[in-house]
């Protein structure tokens, strides 16, 4: 069973072309996660009527990445075998690169499947960006430098396999880097299925005030799956900077609460 978890918050005007792009593939499931939309993110969603959507909706703001381990959740209790992630602003067409991202969990046997968001080296100026820096430090950490280069499950669609949910804490999954981290020490596959050039993704152009805080929290995501890598106490804390973005915007509260409460009403 394949499942495909969409993140959305203030998403009116892209949601509709994701969720018609995603609806044309062979899979099970569309789960899409909305919360704290203040648009007509929901109204479009509704409009559509998907045979295969199901709608998880919270009134409030969960933050950045916590609608992944929402998803994650409510897609090992429908049993699925490969779950994708693609955020809800994505409107590129790449649909024959997320069936690679699910070839890679079903025929090779990957349990993180990642896309290769830059085939060719970031540009010159895009190279003192410290979310590269910090992506390759991880990866190189990690023994996985020369196998999968910049790719990470922070950035491009990706897709994982029931085996890594069943081995990982799903509150994980709202830090997407410590996910490598975790798969490498419960000595899972991790490998590119795929390639999407980053412009190919369609992403909505963000101001520069969210660049500065998405760049926080990948730094700090990354910094956080290296202390996790190596058992050492987590942390968001390089010399003298801390690094937290959006991170404290996260609901962990939230997550724990839904992970803890009984979702076997979603089958």
């Amino acid at each position: 069973m394949i499942t495909v978890v969409v993140p959305a918050k203030n998403e009116a005007g892209r949601i509709t072309t994701v969720l018609q792009n995603l609806g044309t593939l062979p899979v099970h499931h569309i789960i899409v996660i909305a919360n704290g939309s203040k648009d007509g993110t929901m109204r479009e969603i509704l409009q559509l009527r998907l045979p295969k959507l199901q709608i998880i909706y919270f009134h409030e703001c969960l933050g950045i990445d916590i609608p992944r381990a929402i998803g994650a959740k409510v897609a090992l209790a429908l049993g699925s075998d490969v779950v994708a992630f693609v955020d809800g602003d994505m409107v590129g067409t790449f649909n024959e690169n997320l069936m690679e991202l699910v070839d890679g969990v079903l025929l090779k046997h990957l349990d993180v499947s990642l896309t290769n968001c830059y085939p060719s080296p970031p540009r010159h100026i895009e190279r003192y960006n410290p979310t590269f820096q910090w992506r390759l430090n991880l990866n190189k950490q990690l023994g996985l430098e020369k196998k999968i280069g910049l790719a990470t499950p922070a950035h491009g669609p990706h897709a994982v396999s029931r085996r890594l949910l069943e081995a990982v804490p799903l509150q994980d999954l709202a830090i997407p880097p410590v996910i490598l981290a975790q798969a490498r020490i419960a000595k899972l596959k991790i490998d590119v299925a795929t390639t999407i050039p980053h412009y190919r993704l369609g992403s909505s152009i963000k101001n520069q005030i969210h660049t500065n805080k998405i760049i926080d929290t990948i730094v700090g995501d990354c910094l956080e799956a290296i202390a996790v890598f190596h058992s050492q106490p987590r942390t968001r804390q390089w010399q003298n900077s801390t690094y937290l973005g959006y991170h404290s915007d996260r609901r962990f509260d939230l997550l724990e609460h839904f992970l803890t409460e009984n979702v076997r009403s979603i089958k």
